[in-house]
């Protein structure tokens, strides 16, 4: 897939040619400055599919997931994640307390509610496993606090662990096989509790978790993309053999109480100092055998101070960053890098259940095998009006009709005869699509 710039004045007369060959009428254009049009060409070579992916999902359920995803949430006149002691001292629920997430949705049950149609759509295409960190704390009787080892436990494949919830399929390849283990995935997600035995607890381990989950992935594969979709909602901490410890000018204290980072005693005095470097190497290390990551950052956590640096930078090593051509490919408030292709935010962020599976959308776009049928347009790429787009179908000149191609807010459509001829492509046989439009800035 490239693209590449043709003459605009050719383009423009091409398109005045369909305009007049398809309707026999003319059309009056303004006059605009030829510096505000920008003009773009797509050409996509149609094969057989990809194979479906194997995809791990590895995701975060640490303790700030049972946090509300808005805590000043007001409901009739109350602020909705407020609790009382007996007392009738406020405070606001979470750890502590479980929310009442019908009242005061937190980041385990919005991401619970956004993961559920994003396994339903993609799961007939897609080969997902399902791995959590940190390691769930032994369940003991009599009951006791977890240690803090215990708290800050990567994902691992020990005996007793409960950390992969779901194996990748290695043996089911069809498409209602598929569905119905993504339903399980989904499933095991969704049984973990906001509240009381088995919720979200601990700390987040990313860098060994994604060195573990390397494991459950095949490295170096050649039949089949091999992904890890990373969501979570805190910095990389819990690294026992951190390079750094509270003593140090380089540690960064992920934790609320800087005294458990700084003191030599404290069991966090390397834990919890931030662990980018390492999380940065697992992910390089893991692209360097053919397995790349996704990363989605959920939570205000991720999206301030040191946030977006790692994560960032996490997702430039994963080989999955947010491509760009220009600004507008990246969302309100984001830049494109014209010079790289990529957004200043190289990572997917979400705050709640819309922006997450708006952010999972996206990356089931990227993801999915190639559909045929369907040439995807980033917003830079499409035309400013349906008139100005021109389709090739072999080189050859095709008009827009339900036997032919459609413009859709995300691309051009094939139907009818064109869509059997590009589903009947293969490597021997390929089928070259073009697409060419103006864009109005």
């Amino acid at each position: 897939m490239r693209a590449k710039s043709t003459p605009l004045s050719a383009l423009l007369a091409g398109i005045f040619g369909v305009a007049v060959i398809a309707s026999c009428q003319t059309y009056d254009f303004e006059p605009v400055d030829p510096l505000a049009i920008a003009q773009t060409t797509k050409e996509t070579v149609i094969t057989a599919r990809r194979s479906k992916p194997d995809v791990m999902l590895l995701v975060d359920i640490s303790g700030s997931m049972t946090k509300p995803v808005n805590e000043n949430l007001i409901v009739n006149g109350t602020r909705a994640c407020e609790l009382k002691t007996d007392a009738g001292v406020a405070y606001t629920c979470g750890e502590e307390a479980p929310c009442d997430t019908a009242k005061c949705p937190t980041r385990w049950s919005e991401l619970q509610g956004a993961m559920g149609p994003f396994l339903a759509e993609s799961g007939k295409l897609v080969r997902f496993g399902l791995t959590t960190y940190p390691e769930p704390p032994p369940v003991t009787d009599p009951p006791r606090s977890p240690t803090v080892p215990e708290l800050c436990a990567p994902s691992t494949g020990a005996t007793g662990s409960f950390s992969v919830r779901a194996e990748i399929p290695v043996s089911l390849d069809s498409d209602a096989d598929l569905q119905n283990y993504a339903s399980l995935v989904n499933d095991k997600l969704q049984g973990i509790p906001n509240g009381g035995d088995g919720r979200p607890r601990g700390g987040t381990p990313t860098s060994s978790s994604l060195q573990f989950v390397g494991t459950k992935l095949r490295s170096n594969a050649e039949d089949r993309d091999q992904i890890i979709i990373l969501l979570t909602d805190g910095l990389p901490n819990c690294n026992d053999n951190n390079e750094f410890n509270g003593s140090s000018a380089d540690c960064r204290c992920t934790l609320e109480s800087l005294s458990q980072c700084t003191t030599p005693q404290s069991p966090y005095f390397k834990r919890g100092c931030l662990d980018k470097n390492a999380s940065v190497t697992a992910v390089s290390a893991l692209k360097a055998n053919k397995i790349s990551t996704i990363v989605i950052g959920f939570g205000a956590e991720t999206s301030a101070g040191d946030g977006p640096s790692v994560l960032n930078e996490m997702a430039r090593a994963g080989g999955f960053a947010r491509a760009c051509k220009a600004s507008i490919d990246c969302g309100t408030g984001d830049t494109c890098d014209v010079a790289t292709g990529l957004c200043g935010r190289s990572f997917y962020q979400a705050g709640n259940r819309e922006e997450l599976a708006s952010a999972l959308k996206s990356i089931s776009e990227a993801i999915l095998p190639g559909e045929p049928c369907f040439t995807p347009l980033e917003p830079s790429q499409l035309p400013s009006d349906e008139k100005l787009i021109v389709v090739y179908i072999d080189g050859e000149r095709t008009l827009a009709g339900p036997d032919t191609w459609s413009l859709e807010a995300g691309g051009v459509r094939f139907t009818g005869s064109a869509c059997t001829k590009l589903e009947a492509s293969r490597p021997e046989d390929p089928v070259t699509v073009e697409v060419r439009a103006i864009r109005q800035l």
